[in-house]
């Protein structure tokens, strides 16, 4: 009898667009970060996407010594896979949203493969009261370009290029798996590509399931089998688009930095219980979650003691 299909869950614990005053249950400071990290973990995350952010304040930090702060105590409590993000805030620069990756050298690292539109407006019409000032001009702002131009991706792969730091590779609409497409044809990616396809983002591509259809033909057309798919659906898309996803062959994303909540009108208190949801629907449909080690042979990482922290 064959052996089940292996689903790496991937938990991004915090990231840079909900703030603080959206939910009591959002990490902030790095002890924070580091326990839903490896409860994450412990719960059946083979890989953790991390962020930083200003303990007092909540607000994103791309700085090394932010990182530093919580990176060592993962990798001693637990044996996960640390995805580093190079995405860090749409306000900072390219060269502050590599400085983590490049100094820690992880086994994976995000990468957002074009410029897109930004609008977190919306999440003012659900949250008014905000602690904090940066919030509200942070969100209120619908002037936003994410900037990941074709020269700021080459920066982030060439200043990457020497760590054997492999990256999930963010496609948030159709000419983002196109941009992929030029820099693995120029060899400066390498099989086998992870590629995440981002749905219900304001300004990226939406989150009905032909959405997800065309994202996964595109990649199927332009990468064979030269890629490991996996998704995060934004909000209240997150488990319907995992579950389709993982039906499909794929794996999935959850965490606070995608979704807060764990069902209609009710905040999710841990990370651990998005990635506890998700496992149910995965073993539900008969497939295993994979371990970090399997997501490290799956994805043809380095291993955890070649990471610089």
């Amino acid at each position: 009898m064959a052996s089940p299909r292996k689903v790496i869950i991937t938990c991004a614990v915090t990231g840079a667009i909900h703030t603080p005053s959206m939910s009591p249950y959002l990490p902030v400071t790095p002890e924070e970060i580091a326990d839903a990290a490896v409860g994450a973990a412990e719960a059946g995350a083979a890989i953790v996407h991390l962020h930083a952010r200003n303990p007092e304040t909540g607000e994103p930090d791309q700085t090394p010594e932010a990182f530093a702060r919580f990176l060592p105590v993962i990798k001693q409590r637990s044996g996960c896979v640390v995805n580093i993000t190079t995405g860090g805030a749409p306000t900072m620069s390219i060269e502050e949203r590599v400085r983590p990756a490049a100094t820690f050298r992880p086994e994976v690292a995000s990468l957002n493969l074009g410029s897109l539109n930004f609008g977190l407006f919306g999440m003012l019409d659900r949250f008014k009261d905000l602690k904090h000032e940066w919030e509200r001009s942070y969100l209120a702002n619908k002037d936003i370009i994410f900037r990941n131009t074709f020269g700021q991706i080459e920066y982030i792969l060439t200043t990457c290029a020497g760590n054997d730091t492999r990256f999930e590779f963010e496609c948030y609409d159709t000419a983002h798996l196109y941009n992929l497409k030029y820099f693995f044809d120029r060899g400066l990616v390498k099989a086998p590509l992870f590629i995440q396809t981002v749905f219900g983002l304001q300004g990226g591509i939406g989150s009905h399931p032909d959405d997800v259809l065309h994202m996964k033909r595109t990649a199927d057309r332009l990468f064979g089998d030269q890629y490991r798919w996996s998704v995060l659906g934004a909000g209240r898309n997150q488990l319907n688009i995992a579950a389709m996803a993982a039906a499909m062959g794929g794996n999935v994303r959850v965490g606070l930095e995608d979704s807060l909540w764990a069902g209609p009108g009710r905040l999710a208190e841990t990370n651990a219980e998005q990635v506890r949801a998700v496992r149910q629907i995965i073993e539900g449909l008969g497939l295993a979650v994979a371990t970090p080690d399997e997501a490290r042979e799956i994805l043809s990482l380095k291993g955890a003691d070649k990471v610089g922290f």
